[in-house]
């Protein structure tokens, strides 16, 4: 792995911008966006409009390394360039900002109060593309929607099962099993969903490297335990639904946890702004989740 990206993400202050809509969700990123269906007739439009979404934002004057550790990429997006370079690299040799790849492909349907992810069957080819255009780790989302001990473990099972794989392939992985945030049980889900985080940790051979980015707790303080893992790079919260002031205010309880936000990021921003205003919302989004992850 990139040494000097390593030691970033382990000790830098900041937090990741998750810029990782796929094709399921980036009618409705562009919709907040200020860009209706309309627009585009199909898929190649639609991704063409998205990818000029983020490049306004990477390029922004108020997108730098002071405040953002990494950027979450979507296959797409990697395989895009901005200002006549790849993403990755412009990323990381123009703003000194870590670049991380999703690599899952959506959610199977719920069984046992979970949605595991999907079978990822170019898994090899594309951990062997995004080493050779510069990133440093990835991400993957799995479902957790009721505390059932027996989805939450096979959850974490699939999860840690990849990710070794990712680890394998030199690159840092980021096992994301989101706890549903409206879910009435989500306390109990959580305690389940520690236990089995801790007890692969445990199992876990020394000098792998891994990342977690996980709801924000409904006990503050909830995953201060696996911060301190040896195994550990970062422990980052998504925001879930929540608006990014009721993300802020709740990430701000939990010391060491760092915001990986991509609606609560991106809310207040749209088309018809002018570069100045768009710049301004902006900044300012990014100065409030930035002081959060800090806290």
């Amino acid at each position: 792995m990139n040494q000097q990206q390593y030691d970033r993400m382990r000790t830098g202050n900041g937090f990741i911008a998750a810029l990782d809509q796929s094709g399921g969700s980036t009618p409705k990123a562009l919709r907040g966006y200020g860009i209706d269906d309309s627009a585009y007739k199909n898929d190649e439009e639609m991704f063409d409009l998205i990818h000029q979404m983020r490049t306004r934002v990477i390029t922004s004057p108020a997108f730098t390394s002071e405040h953002i550790l990494a950027a979450i990429l979507f296959h797409r997006t990697m395989e895009s360039e901005i200002d006549g370079k790849l993403t990755a690299d412009y990323l990381w040799n123009v703003k000194g900002i870590v670049p991380i790849l999703k690599v899952d492909k959506g959610l199977a349907a719920e069984e046992d109060g979970v949605q595991i992810m999907k079978p990822i069957p170019d898994l090899e080819d594309e951990l062997a593309l995004a080493k050779k255009r510069g990133i440093f780790g990835t991400k993957m989302r799995s479902v957790i929607k009721a505390a059932n001990p027996e989805g939450i473990r096979k959850i974490v099972d699939q999860q840690f099962d990849i990710g070794l794989k990712i680890c394998a392939a030199d690159l840092v992985p980021i096992l994301e099993p989101e706890v549903d945030i409206h879910i009435a049980d989500k306390a109990e889900a959580e305690d389940i969903l520690l236990a089995e985080i801790k007890k692969h940790l445990a199992e876990l051979p020394e000098g792998i490297k891994l990342m977690f980015k996980l709801s924000i707790p409904t006990k503050a303080g909830h995953y201060a335990e696996i911060q301190k893992d040896p195994h550990v790079v970062r422990v980052v919260a998504l925001s879930g639904g929540y608006s990014r002031q009721e993300a802020d205010e709740l990430l701000a309880k939990n010391p060491g946890m760092i915001a990986s936000f991509s609606r609560a990021l991106l809310s207040d921003l749209r088309a018809q702004q002018s570069d100045e205003e768009f710049n301004a919302a902006l900044k300012k989004a990014i100065g409030e989740i930035y002081d959060a992850s800090i806290a």
